[in-house]
Formats: structure tokens, sequence, C-alpha cells
């Protein structure tokens, strides 16, 4: 029986294995059907079309420096996808809006991830359920630790 170390070691890797296939299969096809980079197509699939989203949580999301997301954003914007706005509460920040072409921009790269799939097609659907649940579960550790490390930055205990 495998160590811990070695059993966490393996899943570390396949996940990487299928997340960097995944990645390099839809940044060939956004580029090559929707004409879409590999950084717009991740930069709009973090926004949330549903609310204004501060270009520096952008930046967060990317893991770059907030100065780093102005040459996407402008990329978007000129290519009519999102929108620049003024935060009403807080007037210093910047928010980005996915416009009506950006829904469906979003639509169109949802369509391909939905059809073309290789990887979550070779799953059953109970099989893909059980993935679902526990990628939402690891997910949801990555985020917490990554809110705890921040906090240990800032000097700040959760």
């Amino acid at each position: 029986m495998a160590s811990e170390r070695d059993q966490l070691a393996g899943l570390a890797q396949q996940v990487m294995d299928v997340s960097l296939w995944m990645a390099r299969h839809y940044n060939q096809r956004f580029a090559a059907d929707l004409g879409l980079t590999d950084t717009l197509a991740r930069s709009l699939l973090q926004l949330d079309p549903d609310r204004p989203v501060p270009t520096r949580a952008l930046a967060s999301m990317l893991g770059c420096d907030p100065s780093n997301v102005t040459p996407f954003v402008d990329r978007l914007e000129k290519a009519g996808l999102v929108e620049r706005q003024v935060d009403p509460q807080d007037r210093r920040v910047k928010t980005l809006v996915v416009t009506t072409e950006g829904r469906a921009m979003l639509e169109r790269m949802n369509d391909i991830r939905g059809t073309d799939s290789p990887p979550l097609q070779a799953l059953t659907p109970s099989e893909r359920e059980t993935l679902e649940k526990l990628l939402d579960k690891a997910r949801t550790a990555a985020k917490a630790y990554e809110a705890e490390q921040c906090a240990r930055i800032q000097g700040k205990a959760i």
C-alpha cells in the first residue's frame, strides 16, 4: 500500500496531467473556433456574467498583479466582451461587466466544453457526478487554504 505522501503525489500528478491536457485542448479550440487567445479566454471565464467583478479580483483569480490585467481587459473591451464601469459604492474601484456579446461568447465556450471533453466523456454519468462532488470539495479546500495564506501574509489570523 502506498504511503499518504506517495498517494497524494500521484493524485496531484494525475490532476495536473488532466488539467494541463484540458487547458491545451480548450485553448486550441477557443483560438481556432472563436479567435480567443488563452489569456483572453481564461480572463473571460473567470468573470461572473451576472455581477460586476473588480479588476483587482480578476487579477487575483488569474494569479497576477493588477497592473498586468490591463492589456487583457483592454482587448476584451475592444472586442466588445466586457465593459469597464466605476463601482457606485467606491468610485476608486473599476469593475468589469460582461456584455451581451460577452455572454454569447461564454455560451459558445460552454458549447465547446460541453460537447468536446474526451476525458470527462470517458466517464459514466455516475462517475462524473462523483468527480464533480470530489472536485468541488477539493476546490473549496484550495480556496480556504489560499485565504489562510493571504491572511498570514497580511498579518491577520483567520
